[in-house]
């Protein structure tokens, strides 16, 4: 057993925070591929390769009887070459006689390669055999009248091309080059140090995208840009694929046929090396609008077998000589759940005859056993109530295990499962349209809640397939390639990587000088925009009358947005367009609409309330919408010359159910009719009524002030009409006010907090008193000063004197661990700065709770019953024991509580829906104090998986928040 005490834990996250920041900038790594940067400005050792020196690149030497996307891939390099340094090597292929050389083949594939192997000049064992491995290596003398080599070896085709991007991604030439028009480091110099490096075999077998709900967006670029989606548009995309070390696509299927709209899509798909697949709905290689242009009868097994059948051959005699992953089994036309035959185990029984038919017609097909075939099977949505029912599925197919839809991992496979020979793979979102909200128009995922599930999946076997709908591509260009770049080694990408990964990240796309700065901003946007997703937000979001909840959230957006201008101003011209699409631009958008839906819930509570400001918030409303739609325009229109037209024309305002409306719609807002009148009007903070009141409310009250969590309360006087408004303020000599006017009206804002010094121990009852001529308005206000008792018990506690308690979960003040168990943190998890979770994550679950534990002191100025509110991460239950988390408080035993968010198939469970929603889940217990003063509560391991990340401690009912209290801090 091990114990950590608060302040080791707390400096342990800081070290984790300050990582974040920390990377060694003269290494200026320009490559999230390789752990060690190669290639630099100037030569360390006369051993080092000159790649480029003095206006003269290395020729690049290579074997016309290698793969085609090979030999496609070195032109990709030589031009890479010339866009970095201006000069722009030579590509031969015939005997080299120059003293250095850079030479790129394929084992087997480059007589000049296999030479150097056979006269031991060239180590092979480390790619030899292998999956999609590369070796870079420096050579000396290696051919008569030939001093040095630079040579790139791959153990096959997309070994060899991995290793050709590696090289060009070092020299400066970004991956998202084209898709994002990060412009390359230029560079007159580039050495690569002497020595081997090589990839090792991906952790992940197949590693891809999922281009899907891609209308309006991507369909209308690319039919402006290329004539639709065709081979001109997709070969972009597979070099982007090949750059970023994935190899596996889903293709767009709204509306699109992949191999039948451009016969030359599948071909050059496989010349680049890109395994081509359908989406989970799409088997045999056939896509959906194939069979609404040539289907006869309905697509119902049961009922059309013979017509279905001979479509399905068809795709695969069609597509049989390119690499490809085929999905099996069957599902309804259209996304939708199978038309059923009867009961569950008819459904079963039918789908494992299409199964078994299905490898029928691969077998016969492409001339191989079907176990030599890859397949996939897609657990999705109802499909996994049929597996769980007990269907059984071919021992060599992989079981493609889905998220909820909102990146929530719906199952993780057994002991049983992860011995099968077909293995396992996960299918993850981000972009969806379904229930409970569409979510297809920004960015909106966040890194740390990825990393957290995927490393759950790598961890517990998945790992055959890893693929992830994105949507139009565009905007999810980081998630993209964190994606495909964990998959290619989760192990690299354990928790300190991914502190760092964004400003890796963001040095490489915008060199170190802003890299810091940015990397913080795309944390920081990611972090709120998870929160709540845009097209999830409304007017009653975030709380315009609790916590200054509201306040604080436009505030957020304000500053970043803030900070992101002064970034822009700084940059370069040449990275701007990069900057707007992949930084910028989300931030402003994400601000407006939030705004916007600020603004009108403004609107709404100052009509209810009567002031004249209510106009105010309606124009500026019309304004925000409006200034959503010029930021769609200048991403559409202007950056970058208008290359990205329709990419953002994703509706995201409005929505009334699931599905989006057909274009954006402006919220209702009210308007009146101003009396030119003067009159003021009084609204406090934590209310929604108004005073002077006709109707019976309470008195205007305060919230409570207390000493040990000073904290600032407000109340607004506000003009009923279009005349200024006069008034006076009067209060008890402990209460002091600080007036502010608020800008564009004729309202003030008055700030309350209290001079404790003016006070004694004990509770305290004042009042504010607002009059004119005419009208007098009295707040009552509430004071409690602690004892010097109490605050000698709070001290080093989370402390409160009635009011709610709040703080973050890696707050602990000891962390206890059991045999190499316990409570860590992942840095940037959840709302807050990060989420506690279970380490290692296949550690076994228990019966009881257990250790490891997190204990956090607090202090509780009553005793009685209080409420504990656990935060905890929206996973859902993919173990049949559910997810558990144990909860005590002292010496009681401990309460087990259980996540029992589990989703139905159609998406209809309310507990899930609110967790996705939410994008977190509130898990609340009851817990009665003997005595008040200085309390322990503890949380216990029961199962591994969940992720805690805030707690709070309150007696009643909390305020009506969307974030919850502001966090306490530690008595000091």
């Amino acid at each position: 057993m091990q114990v950590n005490s608060l302040k080791k834990s707390q400096i342990f996250f800081a070290l984790l925070i300050l990582f974040t920041f920390w990377i060694d900038y003269t290494k200026a790594q320009t490559s999230l591929g390789l752990e060690k940067q190669f290639i630099h400005e100037t030569r360390s050792n006369k051993e080092d390769f000159a790649l480029i020196e003095k206006g003269r690149a290395a020729n690049i030497f290579y074997d016309v009887n290698d793969y085609k996307g090979v030999i496609r891939a070195i032109g990709d390099l030589g031009q890479d070459f010339f866009s970095v340094s201006g000069v722009k090597p030579e590509l031969k292929s015939i005997k080299p006689l120059e003293k250095a050389i850079i030479l790129i083949g394929t084992l087997g594939k480059n007589k000049l390669i296999d030479q150097l192997i056979s006269s031991g000049k060239l180590n092979k064992s480390s790619i030899y055999g292998k999956w999609e491995s590369f070796l870079i290596s420096t050579v000396k003398k290696p051919f008569p009248g030939v001093d040095q080599a630079l040579v790139i070896a791959g153990s096959d085709k997309r070994g060899t091309i991995y290793g050709v991007y590696e090289l060009s991604e070092q020299l400066g030439v970004s991956p998202w080059y084209w898709w994002a028009d990060v412009p390359p480091k230029t560079r007159k110099s580039a050495f690569a140090v002497s020595g081997n490096y090589s990839s090792g075999e991906p952790e992940v077998k197949y590693r891809g995208i999922f281009i899907n709900d891609e209308a309006p967006a991507m369909t209308g670029w690319a039919k402006e840009k290329f004539g639709g989606m065709n081979s001109k548009m997709y070969t972009h995309m597979f070099e982007l694929l090949l750059r970023l070390r994935g190899n596996y696509l889903w293709p767009a299927m709204w509306g699109n046929a992949f191999n039948e709209d451009d016969t030359e899509n599948p071909r050059l798909a496989d010349e680049y090396g890109i395994v081509m697949g359908t989406s989970h709905h799409e088997p045999m290689i056939r896509a959906q609008q194939e069979w609404k242009k040539h289907g006869v009868g309905a697509w119902n097994y049961a009922t059309n077998p013979q017509r279905l059948n001979a479509f399905w051959q068809e795709g695969i005699k069609r597509n049989k000589n390119y690499e490809s992953l085929v999905t099996m089994g069957m599902r309804g036309d259209g996304d939708e759940p199978m038309v059923e035959g009867g009961d569950m185990a008819s459904n079963v029984r039918l789908l494992e005859n299409i199964i078994a038919n299905q490898r029928k017609i691969l077998s016969e097909n492409m001339e191989k056993p079907v176990e030599k075939i890859p397949q996939l099977w897609a657990l999705y949505k109802e499909v996994k109530d049929y597996y769980d029912f007990g269907m059984k599925v071919p021992d060599d197919i992989t079981l493609l295990w889905a998220d909820d839809n909102w990146g929530n991992l719906r199952h993780l496979p057994t002991t049983q499962e992860r011995n099968r020979g077909g293995g396992s793979g996960i299918y993850y979102h981000f972009d969806y349209v379904g229930a409970p909200r569409n979510y297809k128009w920004l960015n909106t995922t966040s890194l740390p809640k990825v990393w957290e599930q995927m490393n759950l999946a790598y961890n517990y076997g998945a790992d055959r397939i890893w693929v992830v709908n994105v949507g139009d591509l565009k905007p999810m260009e980081i998630p993209i390639e964190f994606f495909l770049r964990m998959a290619w080694n989760p192990k690299a990408m354990d928790r300190e990587k991914l502190a760092g990964f964004l400003l890796q990240w963001a040095t490489r796309e915008f060199g170190s000088g802003q890299a810091k700065e940015i990397a913080d901003l795309v944390r920081l946007y990611s972090k709120y925009t998870t929160r709540r997703k845009p097209e999830l937000l409304g007017p009653e979001t975030f709380s315009l009358i609790n916590f200054s909840e509201a306040q604080h959230v436009a505030m957020e957006w304000s500053t970043l947005s803030n900070r992101a201008a002064q970034v822009n101003n700084k940059l370069p011209q040449q990275y701007k367009d990069a900057f707007y699409q992949l930084v910028r631009y989300p931030i402003q958008a994400m601000k407006t609409v939030t705004d916007l839906y600020i603004a009108v819930g403004k609107n709404r509570l100052y009509f209810k309330q009567g002031r004249a400001a209510t106009n105010l918030q309606h124009n500026l409303a019309l304004d925000l919408f409006k200034q959503d739609q010029q930021l769609s325009d200048e991403y559409n229109l202007k950056m970058a010359g208008g290359k990205w037209n329709h990419m953002m024309d994703q509706v995201r305002i409005g929505y009334t159910s699931w599905n989006d409306p057909k274009k954006n719609i402006m919220p209702k807002t009210d308007e009146i009719q101003v009396p030119s009148k003067s009159g003021f009007g009084v609204a406090v903070d934590g209310s929604s009524a108004s005073w002077p009141s006709t109707s019976n409310v309470p008195a205007p009250t305060l919230p409570k002030f207390e000493s040990l969590n000073k904290f600032q309360s407000y109340f607004e006087v506000f003009a009923k009409g279009s005349a200024p408004i006069n008034f006076k303020l009067k209060s008890d000599n402990w209460i002091r006010l600080k007036k502010e006017s608020v800008p564009g009206t004729n309202d003030y804002k008055v700030f309350v907090d209290i001079d404790w010094t003016k006070l004694s121990s004990g509770k305290h009852q004042g009042k504010i008193q607002i009059s004119d001529d005419s009208t007098l308005v009295v707040i009552k206000v509430e004071a409690n000063k602690a004892t010097a008792k109490q605050l000698a018990a709070a001290k080093g506690t989370f402390a409160s004197l009635g009011a709610p308690i709040s703080f973050e979960a890696f707050q602990a003040s000891k962390q206890v661990s059991r045999n190499g168990v316990s409570w860590e943190a992942i840095p940037g998890y959840g709302r807050g700065s990060s989420g506690m979770s279970i380490f290692p994550v296949t550690s076994t679950s228990l019966n009881k709770p257990g250790t490891p534990t997190l204990a956090y002191p607090v202090f509780f100025a009553e005793n009685g019953e209080v409420k504990i509110d656990l935060v905890v991460g929206p996973t859902v239950n993919f173990s049949p024991e559910g997810l558990r988390v144990g909860i005590s408080v002292d010496g009681v035993a401990p309460q087990i509580l259980t996540i029992i968010a589990k989703p139905s198939a159609s998406g209809s469970d309310a507990s899930w829906a609110n967790a996705v929603k939410d994008n977190a889940r509130t898990l609340t217990s009851s817990h009665f104090l003997k005595v008040s003063g200085r309390h322990t509560i503890k949380i216990w391991m029961v199962d591994p998986a969940v992720v805690l990340e805030k707690i709070i401690i309150y007696k009643g009912e909390l305020p009506t928040s969307y974030l919850g209290p502001i966090e306490n801090e530690i008595i000091r």
